[in-house]
């Protein structure tokens, strides 16, 4: 007796079981078919006279034949089986806007990759280091801002000043970063940092000026700024005479001029503090500078201001301490400034110190403080060598801290410069005891 075929379902009623997704994709491309869409898949058999398996597997909508008049055009949407249906090619469809048609989808390569082939993620360097038996007590980053004037807010100071460049046979590197003490305390970067480039090609001149404001001043850092942008103008209108003096090594010239031109900066200083009725001694400033020619066979380097600090030189990992001594570049006075010559250029003597000390007058003003003597010397550099010029924040732990010196000379005795991040990195190592503003400018010879 032969089986009895299923009932078939009722219209309207759901499968038993959700259609699964289609083996392989129908084509993307076909004509337009002016006849009705197929019928969707049921458990009926899909031919008379042939009894619907007990258990028929899903399919998918059997794609209607191909006309053989030309190729396919374009896509026709399969029909919806019903209210609630799912699209025929998935659970994803492109949006309305899309130029790509269903099933021709780019495969997507961007994926990311398994994270057991990717390892595990090195440690993070540490953000600062120190040399010395301990840490210094200061917190390594800033803490706290300077306060602001609304009305007055070019005076901000930036925490750090970062600045390079390459011409000739060097490449340069300057940096200025606040102290920890003015870090913790809020107040501003007393060191100013000037860098300058005057005229173009081999007779360019590079300046690097760096100044440090008083202590106990609270203006401080305005006249570190100043000092620098005066000395930075008044080599600019002088740059041509002073990159000839520099190229054809004229010592004596090069030190009359820049001692003028020195010593006019600081006179602008002190009239300056004298329009703001502030005391000129704590309206000043200490004013270091290095003149650099772009002339790639030009290897003078020239070294001038007024005011502590350090001048080195790394040679064959070896630091040197070339600071000119005061005794050694007093310098020619010039006209304003500092005692008048004891005798004329013939031997004639223009006054005789007979040892009686002579009263003051009460008709003139009493005599201005001594003033820091001029600072001059030229040197000239050898391939390899690193020239380093700064202030008293980092010189002061350089001479005292030899383990610096010695971490200093193994990172930049590389024949490759350091850039300007490793640079900065360099010039922050810590030295416990020492946390004033460091200003720090290097030249590496090629």
């Amino acid at each position: 007796m032969p089986e009895a075929t299923p009932p078939a379902q009722p219209p309207g009623a759901p499968d038993t079981a959700p259609p699964a997704a289609p083996s392989a994709p129908p084509p993307a491309f076909r004509e337009p078919q002016a006849s009705p869409p197929p019928p969707p898949v049921s458990a009926t058999p899909s031919r008379p006279g042939q009894d619907a398996p007990a258990d028929p597997p899903p399919a998918p909508n059997p794609p209607p034949p191909r006309p053989e008049t030309g190729p396919p055009a374009h896509p026709d949407p399969p029909p919806p089986s019903g209210p609630t249906a799912a699209p025929a090619y998935g659970a994803w469809t492109p949006a309305p806007d899309s130029l790509t048609p269903p099933g021709d989808e780019p495969e997507d390569r961007t994926a990311a990759a398994p994270a057991s082939k990717l390892g595990p993620l090195p440690p993070p360097p540490p953000s600062r280091a120190y040399v010395g038996t301990r840490p210094p007590t200061y917190d390594a980053e800033p803490t706290a801002l300077p306060a602001a004037d609304p009305d007055d807010l070019d005076a901000l100071v930036p925490d750090t000043v970062l600045d390079g460049a390459r011409y000739g046979a060097c490449t340069l590197r300057a940096v200025s970063v606040r102290g920890d003490s003015a870090r913790y305390r809020g107040e501003p970067r007393r060191d100013a940092l000037l860098t300058a480039r005057f005229g173009a090609g081999e007779r360019a001149l590079v300046l690097v000026a760096a100044a440090t404001g008083v202590r106990t001043a609270p203006g401080a850092h305005l006249a570190a700024a100043e000092a620098c942008r005066w000395i930075g103008a008044a080599v600019g209108r002088s740059h041509e005479r002073l990159t000839d003096d520099i190229r054809a090594a004229r010592r004596a010239d090069l030190k009359a001029g820049l001692h003028r031109l020195t010593d006019r900066t600081l006179g602008k200083l002190r009239a300056a503090a004298t329009e703001q009725d502030l005391d000129p001694d704590d309206y000043a400033a200490t004013l270091r500078c290095l003149l650099l020619s772009a002339d790639p066979g030009c290897r003078t380097r020239v070294f001038f201001g007024v005011g502590p600090g350090g001048l080195f030189r790394l040679r064959d990992r070896e630091w040197q301490d070339i600071e000119p001594e005061v005794a050694e570049v007093k310098g020619e006075p010039v006209l304003g400034f500092g005692s008048p010559p004891h005798e004329t250029r013939d031997g004639d003597r223009l006054t005789m110190d007979l040892g009686i000390p002579t009263p003051p007058s009460p008709y003139e003003p009493a005599p201005e403080p001594p003033r820091e003597p001029f600072r001059f010397r030229t040197s000239v550099a050898r391939p390899g060598d690193v020239l380093l010029m700064c202030g008293t924040g980092f010189a002061e732990p350089l001479r005292g801290e030899a383990e610096l010196r010695a971490h200093l000379a193994g990172r930049w005795s590389d024949p490759e410069p350091p850039g300007l991040t490793a640079y900065l990195a360099d010039v922050q190592v810590r030295v416990k005891g020492y946390a004033d503003d460091r200003t720090a400018v290097a030249v590496w010879e090629a």
